[in-house]
């Protein structure tokens, strides 16, 4: 076991990654438990709000979630009444997703609070630990894509 493993457990990346990410999720769960929703419920409603009306693939793209993935995370967001599927009128292949009206009023109810858990969130880990962690989520995933480190 190297110094390094010892001083934090195990060198695992991928264990400190999802600590991580666990973390952070958690603290904006909680921020968020007033609004009803989750932040990966907010997260894809954002995101449909960003497209609208947003295709499955850019939503997928966009989330950098696999199809099967996405369609089972907007299952209960459509049975709740915050989005809606239907295939796009220009090409019926294409699955479309748009807010509904509580849907809006969900992503208006929740982003005071996202603001301020963002706001805490950067005030805690610091502005260099802030930057850092903005080109680490930029960066990494296409050097993993790639095959480059």
């Amino acid at each position: 076991m190297s110094d390094q493993s010892t001083k934090y457990e195990t060198d695992c990346l991928c264990i400190h990654l999802r600590r991580i990410a666990r973390s952070v999720t958690q603290a904006y769960d909680d921020a968020l438990a007033a609004s009803g929703i989750k932040l990966t419920q907010f997260s894809l409603l954002r995101s449909v709000e960003r497209n609208e009306p947003a295709a499955i693939g850019t939503l997928a793209e966009e989330l950098e979630l696999d199809r099967t993935t996405l369609a089972r995370n907007l299952r209960p967001l459509e049975r709740d009444g915050l989005l809606t599927t239907s295939a796009a009128a220009t090409d019926q292949r294409v699955t479309e997703v748009r807010l509904t009206a509580r849907g809006r009023r969900a992503i208006a109810q929740a982003l005071p609070a996202w603001r301020k858990a963002q706001s805490e969130m950067a005030r805690r880990i610091g502005p260099r630990h802030a930057e850092l962690l903005r080109e680490l989520a930029f960066e990494l995933p296409v050097a993993l894509r790639s095959g480059k480190a």
